[in-house]
């Protein structure tokens, strides 16, 4: 699929987020009895039976792990998050940390305007990109928004510009971030660069992360 600048190819996202004052534990990969978890936004490999930082691993699968965390089991699904401790967090974080999955892409489990979604980062695409049936799904007023044109490889389509009231990821939330609605059928929202450019961006072997600007 080809598009202008609204719409290229991307990378991918698997996203996890840090509470300065909750202890919250993601997961995103496993490698045998390995669980790939994230902690407290500190990326960690755990054996079966093992503990760090409070967290227990009881047991792992390709696609959901066991942990304890004070006495309490959760049940972790791939790319998913518990947040201990905390109810209801207002979003405040600043760090986002993203592991990359065994293909090289991250993946994150977030929200817009307070609906699920799933993401997948394209540093290249101007703006959060979605279809139109991701739009329908989360109440997107979208036909009410700046028309404009994207090129794809079926040709040219006409898209819709929006903005979000809100995006967030883990603990971290940002607003009033710029949305492109196409026509072209997508099970993941592209988290462009309208997001992206909020934070400062680094990437270590298979670890990027993400930190506030504003």
């Amino acid at each position: 699929m080809r598009a202008a600048s609204w719409l290229v190819p991307f990378i991918a996202l698997a996203a996890l987020g840090a509470a300065a004052q909750a202890q919250t534990v993601s997961m995103s990969g496993s490698l045998g009895d390995k669980a790939l978890l994230v902690i407290d936004g500190t990326p960690r490999t755990l054996a079966a039976g093992s503990t760090v930082q409070g967290v227990k691993l009881i047991r792992v699968s390709n696609n959901e792990a066991l942990v304890e965390i004070g006495g309490q089991r959760r049940t972790l699904a791939l790319g998913g998050q518990v947040n201990i401790g905390v109810a209801d967090s207002p979003g405040g974080g600043t760090t986002i940390v993203l592991s990359a999955d065994s293909g090289g892409h991250f993946w994150a489990n977030g929200t817009i305007n307070g609906k699920a979604v799933r993401f997948v980062v394209d540093t290249g695409a101007t703006n959060i990109s979605m279809s139109q049936s991701q739009a329908e799904r989360i109440g997107l007023d979208y036909r009410s928004g700046q028309r404009g044109v994207s090129n794809t490889a079926n040709g040219q389509v006409q898209a819709y510009r929006v903005p979000l009231t809100s995006v967030r990821i883990g603990e971290v939330e940002v607003y009033n971030v710029a949305a492109t609605i196409v026509p072209v059928p997508m099970d993941f929202v592209l988290l462009g660069n309208s997001f992206l450019t909020r934070f400062q961006m680094k990437r270590e072997n298979d670890t990027l992360t993400l930190v506030k600007r504003y």
